[in-house]
C-alpha cells in the first residue's frame, strides 16, 4: 500500500511563496517516480511537476517553469515543491501522486497512487 501525505498548503497573496511536502515511505521514495498534480474548480486535474525515481529527471508544465522547483529529501523520503511568485492561476488543490510507470514523469494523469490533496489559495 503506497500513502502519501501532503502538507503546507494555504491562504496566500500574489507574489508570495509556499513549499509544499508529501510524505511517504522509504520503499515508495527509493522505487516509484513521484510528482505534483492541481485541479482548479470546475477544471481537470493538470500535471505540475515530477521526479523520477532515480532522482535523475525533473519535469515541469510550461505553466510554472522557473517558477517552481521540485526537490527530494532521501532522509526524511519526502518530496518537496517549492512554489515562488505564486499567481491567483495557481489557485488549486494539489496532489502529491506517484507510480510506478514513467508517463507520471511525463505528466500523464493517469496515476496509481493519489494524495489526499492540499488546498493552495492565491489572492490577487
Amino acid at each position: 500500500q503506497v500513502q502519501l501525505v501532503e502538507s503546507g498548503g494555504g491562504l496566500v497573496q500574489a507574489g508570495d511563496s509556499l513549499r509544499l511536502s508529501c510524505s511517504t515511505s522509504r520503499r515508495t521514495f527509493l522505487c516509484y517516480n513521484m510528482g505534483w498534480f492541481r485541479q482548479a474548480p470546475g477544471k481537470e486535474r493538470e500535471f505540475v511537476a515530477s521526479f523520477s525515481c532515480s532522482g535523475g529527471m525533473t519535469n515541469y508544465a510550461d505553466s510554472v517553469k522557473g517558477r517552481f522547483t521540485i526537490s527530494r529529501d532521501g532522509i526524511k523520503n519526502t518530496v518537496y515543491l517549492q512554489m515562488n511568485s505564486l499567481k491567483p492561476e495557481d489557485t488549486a488543490v494539489y496532489y502529491c501522486a506517484a507510480d510506478r510507470e514513467d508517463t507520471l514523469i511525463a505528466g500523464a494523469v493517469s496515476v496509481r497512487y493519489w494524495g489526499q490533496g492540499t488546498q493552495v489559495t492565491v489572492s490577487s
